[in-house]
């Protein structure tokens, strides 16, 4: 049986997290404070602000498959959100206070109310981006409406127009007699007339099925291998971030996670798909620069200095040629990376710069510092201007 590991980046041009399978549940949500609770601008003076849809991923109770959809439209917020399990919409409508507090209703198709959400939308000071966070209960009056469920979702930064929609799909498999599970998540998108959008489900759809078909391959037992009964199995876990998506650029991160079978621990490693959907292609790093630029060594320089610093917060963790090795302006050490709206995601793995025990590291290396060697006309050209 081989050993291997996984964790995935991908990078689109268009319009558009996952858990482990051991992940632990969320905890009850605590109190919630309202001066800690940055909140989104409100009109003033009886303007009224343009509804805005935001869309969220995250978890209630154990169930880690939660995507959320909802419009704000000053403090009104209507919706729905579905379990990706079982893919029925359940509708949600509420009201927002100006302290960040909230009221969602839910009702199911015949317009009966299921249940409702109560939590503390707050947002983000660096990204911008919204959080949700409460408890779900049933409906007031109804039998165990006083038992709580705690839920949380993040907002993933998705400014796609028209009715296209970017949703998970998941494989989800075990096998006991090789003992070993799969749960795997990837994005799709729906709706439009974009015929790209199509080349880019079938893309990530690939780049999953293959690394499932990969893991189930290395599970098969070598000839004359035993395997003591009710010992640990094997294990994959795919899970994705959407880390940009709009209607030109989308950029989006899987993490991917394998335990084989008698291994010391779990590993993990990162991939990075590039593709623009108005030209539909793939993208290379090169692709985001000006022809001829140094820009790798305007990134490592960037990264080795913001690595270092990471480590010396740790206690220097990381030694500096392992550092200088695996952040060095090589193009084997950047082939991990994500657009996100202020800034280059570079992402390293566990070993690259450091030993596993100092596990993976992430530099975000701002635009500003890009402005340089960024290609204008290019795919991020919008964000360095």
């Amino acid at each position: 049986m081989k050993i291997r590991s996984l964790a995935l980046v991908l990078v689109v041009g268009i319009g558009v997290a996952g858990c482990r399978r051991n992940s632990t549940p969320p905890p009850s949500a605590p109190p919630v404070t309202p001066a800690a609770t940055p909140q989104l601008a409100h009109a003033e003076g009886g303007n009224t602000l343009a509804p805005q849809t935001k869309y969220f991923k995250g978890s209630i109770g154990t169930s880690l498959d939660l995507q959320m959809k909802l419009v704000r439209s000053g403090d009104q917020v209507s919706g729905s959100y579905f379990y990706q399990r079982i893919g029925t919409r359940i509708n949600l409508r509420g009201k927002v206070e100006p302290d960040g507090h909230f009221v969602l209703d839910e009702f199911d198709q015949a317009g009966k109310q299921t249940g409702l959400f109560r939590g503390l939308w707050t947002v983000d000071a660096q990204d911008g981006l919204i959080k949700l966070a409460g408890n779900w209960s049933k409906p007031p009056g109804e039998k165990g409406s006083d038992k709580m469920t705690a839920f949380s979702v993040h907002e993933e930064p998705i400014a796609l127009t028209g009715d296209v929609e970017l949703t998970a799909k998941q494989i989800k498999e075990s096998n006991k007699k090789l003992m070993y599970e799969i749960a795997a998540q990837y994005p799709q998108f729906s709706g439009g007339s974009n015929p790209n959008f199509e080349k880019f489900n079938q893309l990530v759809r690939g780049v999953v099925t293959k690394e499932v078909s990969q893991f189930k391959k290395d599970v098969q037992p070598e000839e004359g291998e035993e395997r003591p009964e009710g010992s640990m199995g094997s294990d994959i876990s795919i899970g994705y971030e959407v880390a940009l998506a709009q209607d030109d650029l989308v950029s989006v991160q899987f993490d991917v996670g394998s335990y084989f079978q008698g291994a010391a621990h779990p590993n993990s490693y990162t991939e990075v798909v590039n593709y623009d959907l108005k030209n539909g292609k793939q993208l290379n790093l090169s692709d985001l620069f000006k022809p001829g630029s140094k820009f790798l060594q305007v990134i490592a320089t960037y990264a080795i200095a913001d690595l270092k610093k990471q480590s010396q917060e740790k206690g220097s963790e990381l030694p500096d040629d392992l550092i200088q090795s695996g952040a060095g302006a090589s193009p084997k050490n950047y082939r991990s990376w994500k657009i996100t709206r202020t800034g280059l995601g570079i992402n390293f793995d566990p070993y690259q710069v450091g030993p596993y025990a100092a596990g993976a590291h992430y530099v975000l290396v701002p635009y500003a510092t890009l402005k340089e060697v960024i290609n204008p006309e290019g795919p991020i050209g919008q964000f360095a201007k």
